[in-house]
């Protein structure tokens, strides 16, 4: 397979720069691709050349994947890096491109048809001997078996859309009368957020965490784990804070997941990047739970603490490399954390906002990296995600590596707009976060918008507080000065007479 010389990026923002940096690096010529609304936008200005592919509504431009092959056509592009979310686990999109005489920087359509689905997963994973969560490995079609099998494994009982992502679909039954009634709302909710009502059901594991390995494999059949992201930090179901490595997995059970996770990938015949995600109960039992086929929003922290380039891995292994890597190559060295931006208020239920980003300064310094795509002035877009950056922090202990981002955060100015830093700092510096003891359940059980308004306070009352010195200090020097004038207007006056 030859070397790849120009990639189109199909997809926007902050991980459209992300991917463009390591191809310039590779020497790679990129394409951009743009909504109307993102005539401007950083990553359209960053690329060697760029395509306008429609109006802002994404279905319109970023999902039109006749669009963007005839642009490949146009340029001669070699490759399509699909970056995450919009067609990265598109498995008819990664045909059409592989059809197309394109590079598709990503694993095999049949892989991404394999894991997309949670069944079809499932069973797959099985013959592994992975750990599965107690449960139903089939679509529910007989309401009174699953009610039957649910008395068996116990409520709480968790049904989920086999189709399923980000909490769509999903339902925690906690008393058997409300299994009928929940059903039907997961499966109509299935059906309009996947088109697929097929749901099944398992064991709601009660204060979960959320750990997922990485994994890198080859097209020749190599397979590596880059160790672990703790990602329990999460709101609506989506994550917000991440770490490397998790503080509570011991060496052991480390070994034990990337082992699994690398049996899941070999499951499918993966290749490229992929994360395996688990769920853990507070005894470290882990079961797997679903494979991301593309590169995760919170890739960075395994960069920052194994030195691996995930882009440039993929790109390596799209052109039919071996991995420049092997397991007894990789080792975790420091910590590192990362929060994502979101315009969200998450005094009022993390609701989306937009506006203009009337002040917009990021934090430096040693260990500190910003992923995003944006600057001063632009506006926030109503039509895509809300997150505006991914702030990450790198120091050789966890302690350091938190105490940084809080000072990352203190320094990251953004006007115009809500952001979740305020909900992060707080987090951040939560006993429950500190000590390590906390999962899913963290908004839930520790977190109130109202214990915002008192961190709001304290900073309004130090913000008040210093203008007060500051004014009485300019007053003072004015004063003083004109005090001094008077004087010497007064010799001068007495000198003259």
């Amino acid at each position: 397979m030859p070397d790849i010389k120009k990639i189109l990026v199909a997809n926007r923002g902050e991980i459209a720069l992300r991917v463009m940096r390591s191809a310039r690096e590779l020497g790679i010529k990129t394409v951009a691709i743009y909504s109307e609304a993102d005539r401007n936008a950083l990553h359209v200005r960053y690329a060697d050349e760029a395509v306008c592919v429609g109006p802002p509504a994404s279905a319109e431009s970023y999902l039109r994947i006749d669009k963007i092959l005839q642009t490949c056509k146009d340029l001669k592009v070699d490759a399509i890096h699909p970056g995450y979310g919009f067609l990265s686990e598109n498995a008819d999109f990664a045909r059409q491109v592989e059809k197309a005489g394109i590079i598709f920087i990503g694993p095999s359509a049949e892989s991404i048809e394999v894991m997309g689905d949670k069944l079809s997963a499932k069973a797959a994973v099985l013959k592994r001997n992975v750990p599965l969560v107690p449960g139903l490995d089939k679509a529910i079609t007989d309401i009174p078996f699953a009610k039957e099998k649910a008395d068996e494994i116990g409520y709480p009982i968790l049904i989920k859309a086999s189709a399923g992502g980000g909490g769509k679909g999903m339902r925690i039954v906690e008393d058997p009368a409300e299994f009928e009634s929940q059903m039907d709302r997961a499966v109509s909710e299935a059906k309009n957020a996947f088109g697929n009502g097929a749901v099944f059901i398992e064991k709601f594991v009660t204060s979960p965490r959320h750990i997922e390995i990485q994994v890198l494999g080859d097209q020749k059949g190599n397979v590596v784990h880059l160790f672990e992201r703790e990602c329990s930090i999460q709101r609506r179901h989506q994550k917000v804070i991440e770490e490397a490595p998790s503080s509570v997995l011991t060496p052991e059970i480390r070994e034990q997941m990337g082992q699994a996770a690398i049996d899941v990938a070999k499951s499918c015949n993966y290749y490229g990047a992929g994360t395996v995600e688990f769920i853990v109960d507070d005894k470290l039992n882990f079961y797997f739970l679903e494979m991301n086929t593309r590169l995760q929003v919170e890739h960075p922290v395994t960069e920052q603490i194994t030195g691996v380039d995930l882009v440039k891995e993929q790109i390596r292994i799209a052109e039919g490399k071996a991995l420049s890597i092997r397991q007894e190559d990789l080792s975790i060295t420091g910590h590192a954390v990362e929060v994502r931006v979101y315009a969200e208020d998450p005094q009022n239920n993390f609701l989306p906002d937009i506006g203009q980003l009337k002040v917009y300064k990021r934090p430096q310094g040693t260990g500190v990296r910003v992923d995003d795509g944006f600057e001063q002035g632009m506006d926030i877009p109503i039509h895509y995600d809300p997150m505006i950056a991914k702030l990450i922090t790198y120091a050789d202990n966890r302690e350091e590596a938190i105490n940084r981002m809080i000072r990352a955060i203190d320094e990251y100015e953004i006007v115009g707009i809500q952001t979740t830093l305020s909900f992060c700092k707080y987090v951040l510096k939560h006993e429950a976060f500190t000590s390590g003891n906390f999962n899913t359940k963290f908004i839930e059980k520790y977190f109130q918008p109202s214990d915002l308004d008192e961190k709001i306070s304290d900073v309004e009352s130090e913000i008040a507080a210093a203008l007060a010195v500051k004014l009485w200090s300019e007053r003072k020097k004015k004063q003083t000065a004109q005090e001094e004038n008077d004087k010497k207007v007064s010799l001068w006056k007495k000198n003259r007479l």
